[in-house]
């Protein structure tokens, strides 16, 4: 009988620890396969293209800028005080414009970059996915941003019920979304 017990218990070991050394771990470094994706280089294509475009915009108006700064500089000693007025306001209406334009085209190439690598981003994703799920893999590690990328929820386990019930905690409040 007791042969019996330790047999059972060794054999309940031995498929425990089995099961254990059963779960694959991946790494990716996403940075990486994104950077050599064809996609990623037709949107830097892109990106570079409405960034040259918004640069000169703004050289345009930095040059109408320094003209009439000049200018200014130049007859500022002859105008009247009225004039001077009017010809500073002008200026600073220029400056302002320009600060502005500038601020909306970073927020355009902001937008632009969005538009762009969303899309990217997510095929990826799915092709990590795809490929931890046939591999077999539990767990998907990304080295570039140090995230976890890929679990396998039929063998993951969520503790927070557990761990709700172990605080006394008995409604979840909704998360504020990140």
């Amino acid at each position: 009988m007791k042969n019996v017990l330790k047999l059972t218990l060794a054999v309940v070991m031995v498929m425990f620890s089995s099961s254990l050394f059963a779960q694959k771990f991946g790494r990716i470094n996403s940075q990486e396969i994104i950077a050599n994706m064809a996609e990623t280089k037709e949107a830097q294509t892109q990106l570079q293209e409405l960034d040259n475009e918004l640069q000169a915009q703004l050289e345009s108006i930095q040059v109408e800028f320094n003209t009439k700064l000049q200018e200014y500089q130049k007859n500022a000693a002859t105008m009247s005080d009225s004039v001077k007025q009017i010809k500073e306001k002008e200026l600073t209406d220029i400056r302002t414009r320009l600060g502005e334009l500038d601020q909306m085209a970073q927020q355009d190439l902001y937008r632009k970059q969005i538009e762009l690598f969303t899309p990217i981003q997510q095929k990826a994703a799915n092709a990590i996915s795809e490929v931890a799920k046939a591999g077999g893999y539990t767990f998907v590690y990304d080295v570039a941003n140090g995230a976890l990328v890929y679990f396998d929820e039929t063998t993951v386990v969520d503790l927070g019920p557990a761990v709700r019930e172990k605080l006394g905690i008995k409604e979840v409040a909704a998360t504020p979304a990140q």
